[in-house]
C-alpha cells in the first residue's frame, strides 16, 4: 500500500510537472507571438518613419531646388538689369557723341557755306568793278570820238562853246554807264545772296535733322505686361469690383483681354494715365490687389507727381546742358513732359530747340548759354497756362524772372511769339529754333490736340451741373461717367440727372455718333473699433 501510495504520488507529480510545462510553453508561444507582433508593428512604424523621412528629404531638395531657382532667376535678373543699365549708357554716350558730331559737321558747314557766300560776293563785286571800269573805258573812248564830233559840229552849226558840249556830252554819258553799271551790281549781288542762302539753307536743314529728338508723344493708350495670367484674375477682382474700382478713381479705361499677356490703359488726359499706370505697376509688383490696396496705390501714386516732375525736369537739363536751373524751374519743366502740342511732346520739343539754338549760336558768335538756356524754357508757362491768366509766353517769362532768371532769358522767353520786341541776338535765336522744331516734317499733328480740346469741353459742360462730384471722358468720348455727391442728388434724381445732361450735350456740342451718360452715386460708412 506504501509502495501504491508512492507511485499515486510520483504520478501525480509528473501531472503536475507536465501540466506546469504545458503552461510553460503556452505562455511562451503567446509571449513569442506578441513579441512578434510587437516587431511588426515597430517595422511598421520604422517603415511609415523612414517614408516620412523620405518625404521630408525630397520636399527639403525640392525647397533646395526652388530655392536656386528662385536664385538664379535673381541673378539673371540682375545681370539683364545691369546689361540694360550698360546698354542706356552706351545710348547715352553715342547720343552725346551724335550730338557733338552734329554740332561739329553743322559748324563746319556753316563755316564753309558763309566762306563760300563771301567769296561769292567778292566776285561778285570785283566783276562788277571790272565790268564798271570797262564801261568807264567806253565811255571814255566813245566820250573822246563824240567830243571830237560835237566840236566839229557845234564850231559848225551851233552857238555852244566846245567846253559847254564837251560837259553836256560827258554828263549824259556818265548817267547811262553809272546806270548799267549798277544794274550788273545789282544783278550779280542776287545771284550771289540767292546761292548762299540756298546752302545755308541747307546747312541749317542739316544740322536740325542731326540734332533733332523723338518728339512724336504716345498714343492715348499705355501698354503694360503682365507678370503673368493669374494676375489678370486679381485686376478684375471677385466680380469685377477691382477693375470697376480702379477706373472709377482713376478716370482711365483699363482693357485687360484686348492684346495677349498685356493689359492697355486707356485714357485721353495723360495725367490719369500716368498715375494710373503707376498705381497699376505697384498694384502688380506687390501682388495683392484689394479695394484697400487699389485705393493706397492710387494715392501713392497722386502724391510722387511731383517727384516724376523733378525727375523729368532733371534729365531733359541734364539732355539740354543747361544747368543751375531753380528747383521750382525743375519741376514746372518736368511737368511738361504730359503735355503736347499738336501731337508734339512739348518737353522733348524744348530740348530739341534748346540744341539747335545753342549750334546756330555757337557758329554766329551769339551767347550760346543764354541762347540754349531760352530756348529750354520759352514754353514753361505751358504747364501752367490753365492756372494763371496770360498767354504762356508771358507767364513763362514772369515765373523765369521770379526764380532769378537774367532779362536776357526773360527776353528770349518772351519773345518768342513776337508779343514783345527782341532785345537781343539769342531772342531771335529762340524764334528760329523753335520754329524749326515745330517745322520739320512728323513733328507735329492736328488732330490729336483737337480731339482732346473736344473731350476737355466736354468733361467742363458736364461737370457744370449742379451736384457733379467728378466727371470723366471715357472710352474715346462715347461714353461719359458722371460722379455725383450723395448728400446733394437722391437716387431718385439720378435718372433725371442722366437726361439732362444728355440734353445739354446734344444742344451744346458737335460730335459725331453717341455718348452714353452713366450718373453714379455711391455712398459709403466707416467706422473704427479702437
Amino acid at each position: 500500500m506504501q509502495d501504491v501510495a508512492i507511485i499515486v504520488g510520483l504520478l501525480a507529480a509528473c501531472l503536475v510537472a507536465l501540466v506546469l510545462v504545458l503552461l510553460a510553453r503556452r505562455e511562451a508561444a503567446a509571449v513569442r507571438r506578441q513579441a512578434q507582433e510587437d516587431v511588426r508593428d515597430i517595422r511598421d512604424e520604422a517603415r511609415t518613419a523612414l517614408a516620412d523621412a523620405q518625404r521630408r528629404e525630397a520636399r527639403a531638395v525640392e525647397r533646395e531646388e526652388s530655392a536656386a531657382a528662385a536664385e538664379r532667376t535673381a541673378t539673371e535678373r540682375e545681370r539683364a538689369a545691369r546689361s540694360a543699365e550698360d546698354a542706356a549708357a552706351e545710348l547715352r554716350r553715342r547720343a552725346a557723341e551724335q550730338a557733338a558730331t552734329a554740332a561739329s559737321a553743322a559748324g563746319e558747314r556753316v563755316a564753309a557755306a558763309e566762306r563760300e557766300a563771301t567769296q561769292v560776293l567778292a566776285d561778285a563785286q570785283r566783276t562788277a568793278a571790272e565790268q564798271t571800269a570797262e564801261a568807264e573805258r567806253r565811255a571814255a573812248e566813245r566820250l573822246a570820238a563824240a567830243e571830237r564830233e560835237a566840236t566839229e559840229r557845234l564850231e559848225a552849226t551851233s552857238g555852244l562853246t566846245a567846253d559847254e558840249a564837251r560837259a553836256e556830252l560827258l554828263r549824259q554819258l556818265t548817267a547811262e554807264a553809272a546806270t548799267s553799271a549798277s544794274a550788273s551790281v545789282r544783278r550779280i549781288e542776287a545771284q550771289a545772296r540767292r546761292t548762299a542762302d540756298a546752302r545755308v539753307r541747307r546747312v541749317l536743314a542739316t544740322a536740325a535733322q542731326r540734332a533733332a529728338v523723338a518728339t512724336s508723344s504716345q498714343s492715348a493708350v499705355t501698354l503694360l505686361p503682365l507678370p503673368s495670367d493669374e494676375m489678370k484674375g486679381r485686376i478684375i477682382g471677385k466680380e469685377g469690383r477691382n477693375i470697376r474700382l480702379f477706373e472709377a478713381l482713376t478716370g482711365v479705361n483699363v482693357l485687360v483681354d484686348e492684346t495677349p499677356d498685356t493689359v492697355v490703359l486707356s485714357c485721353f488726359d495723360p495725367d490719369r494715365r500716368e498715375v494710373a499706370q503707376v498705381a497699376l505697376e505697384a498694384l502688380m509688383a506687390d501682388g495683392r490687389i484689394n479695394p484697400q490696396r487699389i485705393e493706397a496705390a492710387y494715392a501713392e501714386a497722386l502724391a510722387g507727381a511731383d517727384d516724376r516732375s523733378d525727375e523729368a525736369g532733371h534729365a531733359a537739363a541734364e539732355r539740354a546742358g543747361v544747368r543751375g536751373l531753380d528747383p521750382e524751374l525743375v519741376r514746372v519743366l518736368g511737368r511738361l513732359r504730359l503735355r503736347t502740342s499738336f501731337g508734339q511732346n512739348v518737353l522733348e520739343h524744348l530740348v530739341e530747340s534748346a540744341l539747335v539754338a545753342a549750334q546756330v549760336a555757337g557758329e554766329i558768335g551769339a551767347d550760346v548759354d543764354v541762347a540754349r538756356r531760352a530756348a529750354l524754357l520759352h514754353d514753361l508757362g505751358k504747364a501752367l497756362t490753365g492756372e494763371v491768366p496770360g498767354t504762356h509766353a508771358q507767364v513763362g517769362a514772369a515765373l523765369a524772372a521770379r526764380h532769378g532768371e537774367s532779362a536776357a532769358v526773360v527776353n528770349g522767353i518772351a519773345a518768342h511769339h513776337d508779343e514783345v520786341p527782341a532785345e537781343t541776338v539769342e531772342a531771335v535765336l529762340v524764334q528760329v529754333a523753335d520754329a524749326m522744331s515745330a517745322a520739320r516734317p512728323g513733328a507735329r499733328r492736328e488732330d490729336t490736340d483737337q480731339h482732346v480740346e473736344r473731350l476737355e469741353a466736354l468733361e467742363e459742360l458736364v461737370a457744370s451741373h449742379a451736384g457733379v462730384r467728378r466727371a470723366l471722358a471715357m472710352a474715346a468720348g462715347r461714353e461719359m461717367r458722371v460722379v455725383v455727391e450723395p448728400s446733394q442728388v437722391p437716387d431718385t434724381e439720378i435718372g433725371r440727372l442722366a437726361v439732362e445732361i444728355a440734353r445739354h450735350i446734344e444742344q451744346d456740342l458737335s460730335y459725331p455718333g453717341e455718348i452714353k451718360v452713366t450718373v453714379v452715386r455711391e455712398v459709403r460708412a466707416s467706422a473704427t473699433a479702437g
